[in-house]
């Protein structure tokens, strides 16, 4: 019995004053670990006990694909820019484009822009529309494609057209047009809203209906100006 408050002091008191330490650090721990709010976005629920759920961030919303215009080509736009060269590499076409210099006729060896006030040059956000015959190294590999499927082979095909102040657009082709009526070739060009290039060439001679292939603004960079500047050597061939 001697030996009673002996082991009261050696054992029982240091074990009721660990379970006192456990309990205070745990205690401690949890004021550590309550859950912090780092997001303005979330929204705390009105009972305690719920779990907070986050409202979705509009910084985390992006648009659907397609859903707008192509980007803007641009943000400045000389106003004399005329487009100077186009090449299909996938066609093997590849001309210095012109104003057509003879009113009554196009002429051969270039690809010629419509001059018409409804339609743009390359970044203005409008279609830049660009003709050719039918011939052999000019647009002839355009009527051949269209041919076949349709001209389903064109589409996705990549249109480059160069400017005067060393400038290249890129385009994706996404509509091939077959029979088109020559008095309403360019309407659907003229009423165009996004950047966009026209190429047309003929299916016959004359008022024969034309072959359309429409494409999409992809990018813009800065060009070597020997690229941009191809020598035009137009022919007379009526």
């Amino acid at each position: 019995m001697d030996d009673l408050p002996h082991r009261i002091r050696t054992r029982a008191a240091p074990a009721v004053l660990t379970a006192l330490g456990v309990a205070f650090l745990a205690a401690g721990l949890l004021s550590f670990t309550n859950p912090v709010a780092a997001d303005p976005l979330v929204t705390p629920s009105p009972s305690a006990a719920a779990v907070p759920v986050p409202t979705p961030s509009p910084r985390l919303t992006l648009p659907p694909l397609g859903s707008g215009g192509p980007p803007s080509a641009s943000p400045s736009i000389p106003i004399d820019r005329l487009a100077t060269r186009v090449r299909v590499a996938a066609l093997k076409i590849d001309l210095p484009i012109i104003k057509q210099p003879d009113p009554s006729f196009p002429a051969c060896n270039v690809a010629m822009y419509l001059d018409d006030s409804r339609l743009g040059q390359p970044g203005e956000g409008r279609a830049t529309y660009l003709y050719a015959h039918a011939r052999t190294g000019m647009f002839l590999p355009i009527l051949t494609a269209s041919k076949v499927s349709n001209g389903k082979k064109m589409l996705g095909m990549v249109v480059e057209v160069w400017t005067n102040d060393d400038q290249r657009f890129l385009y994706v082709i996404t509509q091939v047009k077959r029979h088109v009526p020559f008095d309403k070739a360019v309407v659907p060009a003229i009423v165009a809203t996004t950047e966009q290039v026209w190429l047309q060439t003929s299916e016959g001679v004359g008022t024969q209906p034309k072959v359309q292939v429409v494409a999409e603004f992809l990018s813009q960079e800065p060009a070597p100006h020997a690229d941009a500047h191809p020598v035009a050597k137009p022919v007379n061939c009526r």
